[in-house]
This record gives C-alpha cells, sequence and structure tokens, in this order.
C-alpha cells in the first residue's frame, strides 16, 4: 500500500491496518493505540459501552484524556478499533471440518461466543461493512467456505451474511437473558419461567389466538433451541439450491423487493396517514378489550341472577 493510499484511509481503519502515523510528541511514559484500546475492551467488558469515555480510559491508564487524543482522535475510531480488537480472528479448527455446511456452522458458534463474550459490541450501531482487519477475516472465511460449491459471487456473499445475520440475532437474545439473570441473580431458566408467566397473563386467545396457542404448549420454557433450527433450516435452503445448480438448474438474480421511493417515504401526507392508521389500529384493540371486559360481566351478571333465583 502506498503512501497516498493511506492518507485517504479514514483514521480509524487506518489505525486497524496498522497504517496510521504515531504521534511525535506523547507522554513519556510507555503509551500505545493498543494500550487504550485494551483499557476500553476491559471498561465495556466489565460495565458496559456507556462506561467508555476518553476521561475513563485515560484514567483508567493513569493519563491525561488530550494524551490519549494523540493516538486515537475520535471516540468513533475507538469504538472501531474496540469492536475489531473484541471480534478477533475466525478460529482455525472450522478449516479441519469437512464440507462447507459444517464450516458455516462452526464459525456461526464462534461469533455467537464472541457476541456473549463481549456483549457490549451488539450496541454498536451498523453503519456498512467494517472495513478492518479481523472482519475482513470473518466475511473471507465465510466466503473461503463456500469456495468448492456452485455458488457464484453474489450467492456466496448473500449465504455469509445470513450467517453473520444469525450469529448476531442468536447473540442480541442471548446477551440480553444472560444480562437479566445478571441483575436479577435468578438463572436463565427462571428469567424464562418469568416471562413465560407474564405472557400468560396478559395474552387471550380472543386477540392473539396463535400466540396464545404458542404459550400453552409451552414454547417459552421449551428445551428447543429455535436460533439453531433456524440456522439448520437456512442451511438446508442453500444445500437444496446448490443440489439444483448441481443437476443443471438456472436461477434468474433475485432482484431487491424493499425498494422505497424516497419521495414518498418522506412525503408529509403519508407519514399522517401511516399514524392514523397506528391510532386507529391501537383504538381498534382497545375497543376489543373493552368488549371482552364487558362480555365477561354480563355473563357474571348472568351467573349470578342463576344462582340467586
Amino acid at each position: 500500500m502506498s503512501d497516498t493510499e493511506a492518507t485517504e484511509l479514514p483514521r480509524g481503519i487506518a489505525l486497524a491496518w496498522g497504517v496510521a502515523a504515531n504521534p511525535q510528541r506523547g507522554p513519556k511514559r510507555e503509551m500505545s493505540v493498543e494500550r487504550i484500546v485494551e483499557a476500553a475492551v476491559e471498561l465495556a467488558d466489565a460495565d458496559g459501552i456507556g462506561a467508555v469515555s476518553m476521561a475513563a480510559v485515560a484514567a483508567k491508564l493513569g493519563f491525561t484524556p488530550m494524551s490519549l487524543y494523540r493516538y486515537v482522535t475520535a471516540k468513533d475510531d475507538l469504538l472501531l478499533l474496540m469492536q475489531e480488537y473484541a471480534t478477533g480472528l475466525p478460529p482455525e479448527e472450522h478449516l479441519e471440518l469437512d464440507g462447507w455446511r459444517d464450516k458455516l456452522r462452526a464459525l456461526f458458534e464462534a461469533q455467537v461466543l464472541c457476541y456473549l463474550r463481549h456483549p457490549w459490541m451488539l450496541s454498536l450501531p451498523i453503519t456498512g461493512s467494517p472495513i478492518t482487519p479481523n472482519s475482513s477475516a470473518w466475511m473471507d472465511a465465510g466466503l473461503t467456505a463456500l469456495e468448492e460449491t456452485p455458488l457464484n459471487a453474489d450467492e456466496r456473499l448473500a449465504v455469509a451474511l445470513a450467517m453473520t445475520g444469525h450469529a448476531r440475532w442468536c447473540g442480541i437474545v442471548q446477551a440480553g437473558y444472560a444480562e437479566q439473570a445478571r441483575r436479577t441473580g435468578l438463572s436463565e431458566a427462571q428469567v424464562s419461567a418469568n416471562e413465560a408467566e407474564l405472557f400468560d397473563r396478559v395474552i387471550e386467545a380472543a386477540e392473539f389466538p396463535a400466540l396464545r396457542h404458542a404459550i400453552d404448549e409451552g414454547v417459552f420454557t421449551s428445551v428447543a433451541d429455535p436460533f439453531r433450527f433456524a440456522v439448520e433450516r437456512s442451511l438446508d435452503g442453500v444445500a437444496t439450491y446448490i443440489s439444483g445448480l448441481e443437476r443443471g438448474e438456472s436461477h434468474a438474480p433475485p432482484h431487491s423487493w424493499l425498494e422505497v421511493d424516497a419521495e414518498l417515504e418522506a412525503d408529509r401526507r403519508v407519514r399522517e396517514a401511516q399514524k392514523a392508521v397506528r391510532e386507529a389500529e391501537k383504538a381498534l384493540r382497545a375497543a376489543r378489550k373493552v368488549e371482552r371486559q364487558v362480555l365477561r360481566d354480563a355473563a357474571e351478571r348472568v351467573a349470578k341472577a342463576k344462582r340467586q333465583g
């Protein structure tokens, strides 16, 4: 990479790739981007991303905030470097597995573990593809796992991104339950049981028939893993698609079904209409609730009159 190319990189990305210039002057005691990032990650692991500030990191290292700014000039750059550090490299063990499916499954599991070790990563906004070494290594690993399949480049990327999405969603939910268990002192099973009890109290078949049936079937306390099921069925779909390609079947490239007309989206009258629909739906739910209560009261009065008669 030439000096000209390096200077065109955003500061955070340049730091991640090790091509950013180090400050000419700094504190006499040893200071480095690596030490700053490690201290920030330790703070986030202990107390969440909200505990991370330039001042807090500086205090942990025994320096002034201005000393840090000589190395990391913006908090957004620090967050990017923290994410890169916590992401790490994909496990080499997945390379020893046979077949694209086992390799992708292993990468999925490793990504979920990464989120559980560093749940604060899940609160960082997604502003585009993180063009950093470790994140690139994970993407490369997913694409490499699919290299011997007949999928084209677009399809390989789509499958790799789907697995990443599964891992992130699984991480969000599992990390949330783990945090709830930590704060309450309850086990994750107890947290699920409490949640099931709350659902049982408020969900009625007349308004939410399918959800009520699922509750009665015990889905919220089931030991079945919905995330594993979703991953395996996604892999089933990819396997079926690959089998079709191997049989010579052709598939037209899919087009986006999320095309949004920016002008229509921004139109004030459309937004007002959408708001009116939401308010009407809310009013309808409230009316149905009142209706159910009136019917229960009427049934109780009829029953009481029969007992008295």
